[in-house]
């Protein structure tokens, strides 16, 4: 049975919408009327980019292309100037946007796609977010990927906020046709627009980031402008902070905060939050497992990727993933302290950037910061930090030596930066910090 027709059956008889955007509600019957684009020149095997977002002709071409059992590689209009690396990457004939559909020369050939279209198996690529190198061209087998759905799972009214060619984003998307709800795309992901759409709509749950939520508080909408149906806000894709996650559970008593956790590379792993105001969690979920090794989080998954187009394969031979994430663990949570990248060692002492970062936003004046580490020709290392100041009064009071004064009262003398840059901290288009 094909996907289209598989949900077919699930949404048979129910005519409450599956998407709203703006003033459209469009049912499931309706987004398998949807225009989507022409694809009578795309064959089986093909891998096709679909450049689009959470409407329903991107919505409609994606399963469409599913059943034709392609290799779908979604991308978005914010990484287009990245697009030609995406499609050498990623070996694709064709690219879809809107109505345009054309077919690029032949590509080499990669042994991993071949694998897959000789399975007769649809594929999904997706890259990786890595601040270092060139992003990572990530192939999962579409079969295994949309089995994690199969089981029924309640769902609420959710906001669609993670971008089209993000996995958190997909599973946000695939979970809801599954499981017969309703997703809201906002026309912006600005905190305005969201907030806006949120009580239009009578959103219930909110996937985001932390750098996003941080902005939230930044920009005074919390509490006032969250509305009361909101019950649940998820969030995850990077380190969330104490103090920022202190403040929301503080501010919005009614709603629920609860960690996400996921790789491109594993798909999603399902997480339990120790607590709405804990950064302790719980990982796991049906075929996957974990372990610690020196402090670092390795994870072993019966859905991983098949592996990478343009990379060496990252798993051991027993099937192992080295996330690279630090943890912390107590009876049976883990709490990600950092990145193995973030560890910073000055005159032999190691310590995380998170550290320093955590003491800095416990000042009411910051608004956003990075600790970095930079090299010194007598400790090997020292500590430097981006910090971005809190619009408004607490903002403009903020100078270099009041805050280091705070941090020194707050950190070991070795974990005090050396240097403050007062600065717009770069957040990228996934509203992750850059």
């Amino acid at each position: 049975m094909t996907l289209i027709q598989t949900l077919a059956d699930r949404w048979a008889g129910i005519s409450r919408p599956f998407l709203v955007a703006g003033a459209r509600q469009l049912t499931f019957a309706d987004l398998l009327a949807a225009e989507a684009a022409d694809l009578s020149q795309v064959r089986s095997g093909d891998v096709v980019a679909l450049i689009g977002d959470f409407d329903a002709g991107s919505i409609a071409t994606l399963l469409r292309l599913i059943d034709l059992g392609t290799t779908v590689v979604p991308l978005t209009v914010e990484t287009r100037a990245e697009h030609d690396y995406f499609f050498e990457t990623a070996h694709v004939d064709v690219v879809v946007e809107g109505g345009s559909v054309h077919r690029r020369s032949a590509p080499a050939r990669h042994p991993l796609l071949e694998d897959l279209r000789a399975r007769g198996h649809a594929g999904l690529v997706l890259f990786s977010t890595g601040t270092t190198g060139r992003p990572k061209a990530i192939l999962h087998d579409m079969t295994l990927f949309l089995q994690r759905f199969e089981t029924p799972r309640p769902t609420q009214k959710t906001l669609n906020f993670l971008l089209f060619d993000h996995i958190g984003g997909l599973n946000t998307l695939l979970h809801t046709l599954f499981n017969r709800g309703s997703v809201v795309a906002p026309p912006a992901r600005t905190v305005e627009a969201v907030l806006a759409t949120c009580a239009e709509h009578g959103v219930e749950v909110l996937p985001t980031t932390p750098t996003f939520l941080r902005m939230m508080l930044m920009s005074g909408a919390v509490p006032s402008r969250v509305p009361a149906s909101l019950k649940l806000i998820t969030y995850g894709t990077e380190r969330m902070d104490q103090p920022t996650l202190d403040e929301l559970c503080r501010l919005l008593p009614g709603v629920d905060f609860r960690q996400t956790f996921g790789m491109s590379e594993l798909g999603i792993v399902r997480a339990k939050s120790e607590a709405r105001d804990s950064l302790f969690m719980k990982i796991g979920g049906e075929g996957v497992e974990t372990r610690i090794v020196n402090g670092v989080l390795q994870i072993r998954s019966a859905t991983r990727m098949l592996g990478y187009l343009n990379a060496p394969s990252p798993f051991d031979a027993e099937g192992w993933y080295d996330s690279k994430d630090m943890v912390e663990a107590r009876d049976g949570f883990l709490r990600v302290v950092g990145r193995t990248s973030d560890v910073i060692n000055v005159g032999g002492l190691k310590f995380m950037a998170s550290e320093v970062e955590r003491a800095a936003l416990e000042h009411p004046g910051v608004a956003l910061v990075r600790a970095f580490a930079r090299q010194n020709p007598i400790t090997g290392q020292h500590v430097e930090m981006t910090v971005q100041p809190q619009p408004g009064e607490a903002g403009q009071a903020l100078d270099r030596a009041a805050l280091t004064q705070w941090l020194k009262t707050r950190l070991q003398p070795h974990m005090v930066p050396r240097r403050l840059h007062l600065e717009a901290v770069a957040v990228g288009h996934r509203f992750k910090r850059a």
